[in-house]
């Protein structure tokens, strides 16, 4: 099930025995409300990452799958509340005959993941592979980390045959993973001339329009 607030959107899974939300929204607040419309079943939630248009129902939950090094990005704000049940690489979390595997993938954010959900093939990314606008400015974004996780998935993508993005068009083919990887090394060699743009009323950063996304950056 996909829930769209027309600027993101975040996904329920169900399976034999529970099911789990992928990010709990931007302005929705009762995402566990929506959820519990379509299931019955004990309901949990797994984070992608932390930045907050993903996390807006998280207070509703008392605790909640995440990569603990996005604890950084989470508890930057102390209202922020909630026990994180930490979500390593390779992890598995099965909601009854629907394994989902944790992909570590930094870069985005330190401790962004993706959900492979083996039995469908199907990669749910969060925000590092999409073809909208992919946020690398301020702190905890790395283009050097972000390129090199992508790569490291290139290496998988035989699990897989579509990508469901937070942002921009969903799906996605997982041949956008190569361009994406091309179009970060570009922008670090200085191939890519990019324009300077501002953000959430004023912040200025520089805008990389690629072939497959936008990449909104610090000035390399």
């Amino acid at each position: 099930m996909v829930f769209d607030e027309g600027g993101v959107r975040f996904f329920l899974l169900i399976g034999k025995t529970r099911a789990i939300l992928i990010d709990s929204g931007m302005q929705t607040r009762d995402a566990d409300r929506l959820a519990k419309e379509y299931t019955d079943l004990p309901l949990e939630l797994i984070n992608t990452h932390a930045d907050m248009d993903h996390i807006g129902s998280n207070g509703n939950f008392a605790e909640f799958y995440m990569h603990p090094s996005e604890c950084v990005n989470y508890f930057q704000n102390p209202e922020r509340k909630g026990f994180i049940k930490p979500v390593w690489d390779g992890d598995i979390i099965d909601l009854g005959d629907r394994p989902l595997e944790i992909i570590s993938l930094p870069g985005h954010t330190p401790g962004s993941v993706a959900i492979l959900d083996i039995n469908n093939r199907a990669l749910f990314s969060g925000d590092p592979i999409q073809d909208g606008r992919i946020f690398m400015f301020g702190p905890y974004r790395d283009m050097h980390a972000y390129i090199i996780s992508l790569k490291r998935l290139e290496t998988v993508k035989d699990k897989f045959d579509l990508i469901y993005p937070s942002h921009g068009s969903c799906p996605i083919k997982k041949e956008a993973i190569p361009k994406l990887i091309q179009a970060a090394e570009d922008i670090l060699a200085g191939k890519i001339k990019g324009s300077e743009t501002e953000v959430f009323g004023g912040k200025k950063v520089v805008l990389y329009e690629t072939e497959t996304a936008g990449f909104l950056c610090d000035k390399i």
